[in-house]
């Protein structure tokens, strides 16, 4: 009987297993088990007559897996990333009573608007808040809130609901006070896509909403909000966050989850996430996907992100600085060979010309933003490069990115600029020459 399941009035109790389940009827069974253990844990099956389900249930031995962005979100204010300036004026608001009745949190994506609305939201109805102001997460509002069962925090997506409908019943809901807990939020995300006619129509509520409401506003595009619901908000605005943050942010991840990883390929995904610490972590569990093992290498890195290794940069550089042109045009062909774009490579290189300018001087060498190990190299190709070399060739490959998309044909526009950076130190020797002979005559 324990290969068939048990019933138990119209259901089947069914150890939590890897099953296929071929159909369910009244009077039929569940066939064709394979067990790997057997747990304490059970999982109901409810008979829908003729009903055929043909896919396989993995639930032996195997959690959902939850995306890194939502397993590590922020729980309080100081696990928040690269926001102190927002988390401590709110921390600051809750400790001197000084809440606002509408906030209007603004900012690129992936910077923790919606999660800081969250964690305000759960710590001003903490029962037992903290002495640092923070939620204690263990009295009653904290773990409804953390089980999403909290009756005192509304979140609406203006995004799908932007009519004035829409508004006036979120209007109606704020008339009624809470019944457990002292204030009822309403966090509405990607709040600029609301109507002119839905704005107007939330404009009295907002701006004299009921003591116990406080409405948490969160945008991408503050531009497109109406003046009049700017007046009636207190706005913070969130920064991009810093690339040694994310970094640092990924290296605790990575520890959490016992992934292998190398410095370099963590600073190259926070390069490339672009401030917003969501798409750092979506990528970060890419390249653990794609990895035979739970390691992040550099090489996988930009195998997977389709990112042209450093190293291509240094070479073409220094074939340049050796005035080499046949080593430059066929380092630029096995780039194309490779399949990357030639926008795209003189893209890369304008930015590694700018970094060799930057380690120029010792005062700005912390604007350069790799490891210590990429860093030492910089030092060492820097010395071989004058200034004005790196400013000549910048600016050419400056004026190749501009023009390269209306250029009849790229790959000889790409090249033509790689050949004029190649007689850079030529046209600098003649021109020095000349200017002595013009001092002789003299």
């Amino acid at each position: 009987m324990a290969s068939e399941g048990w019933k138990i009035g119209r259901r089947y109790i069914v150890p939590r297993t890897k099953v296929w389940i071929q159909r369910i009827s009244t009077d039929l069974v569940l066939r064709t088990f394979k067990f790997k253990s057997f747990k304490k844990k059970f999982f109901l099956v409810s008979q829908f007559p003729y009903l055929r389900i043909t896919t396989f249930l993995y639930l032996a031995g195997m959690e959902n897996f939850v995306v890194s962005a939502r397993k590590y979100r922020p729980a309080d204010f100081k696990s928040v990333v690269g926001q102190q300036h927002i988390t401590t004026t709110l921390q600051n608001a809750i400790k001197n009573k000084h809440l606002a009745q509408a906030f209007l949190f603004c900012g690129p994506r992936g910077v923790g608007k919606t999660t800081c609305a969250r964690i305000l939201a759960k710590t001003i109805n903490c029962e037992s808040i903290t002495k640092d102001f923070e939620a204690c997460g263990t009295c009653d509002a904290c773990v409804s809130f953390q089980n999403n069962a909290s009756f005192n925090v509304y979140e609406l997506d203006a995004a799908s609901n932007n009519s004035v409908d829409d508004i006036r019943n979120l209007v109606e809901q704020v008339r009624y006070a809470p019944q457990k807990g002292e204030y009822k939020v309403y966090i509405i995300d990607e709040v600029h896509m609301l109507s002119t006619a839905a704005f107007n129509a939330f404009l009295k509520t907002l701006e004299e909403p009921p003591k116990y409401a406080i409405f948490i506003l969160a945008t991408t595009e503050k531009h497109k909000i109406i003046p009049t619901i700017l007046s009636r908000c207190q706005i913070f605005d969130f920064n991009r966050i810093q690339i040694k943050h994310i970094a640092e942010h990924l290296k605790y991840i990575a520890g959490m989850e016992e992934v292998d990883y190398e410095e370099e390929a963590l600073r190259l995904i926070a390069t490339k996430a672009d401030g917003a610490l969501r798409d750092a972590l979506s990528i970060f569990d890419l390249i653990v996907t794609y990895s035979a093992g739970k390691k992040v290498t550099y090489q996988e890195t930009i195998a997977n992100l389709n990112i042209l290794d450093y190293d291509y940069y240094f070479k073409v550089v220094e074939a340049l600085l050796e005035e080499n042109i046949s080593t430059t045009l066929l380092l630029f062909d096995e780039i194309l060979k490779k399949g990357f774009d030639g926008h795209n490579f003189i893209v890369g290189l304008s930015e590694h010309l700018r970094d060799l300018l930057v380690v120029k001087d010792e005062a700005t060498v912390e604007l350069l933003q790799v490891s210590e190990s990429v860093k030492g190299r910089y030092l060492e190709q820097t010395n071989k490069a004058s200034v004005s070399f790196l400013l000549s060739a910048l600016n050419l490959a400056n004026q190749c990115d501009i023009h390269y998309k209306t250029s009849k044909n790229q790959r000889l526009h790409v090249e033509l600029t790689l050949m004029k950076v190649a007689k850079l130190n030529q046209a600098f020797r003649l021109a020095t020459l000349a200017e002595l002979e013009v001092k002789k005559k003299a």
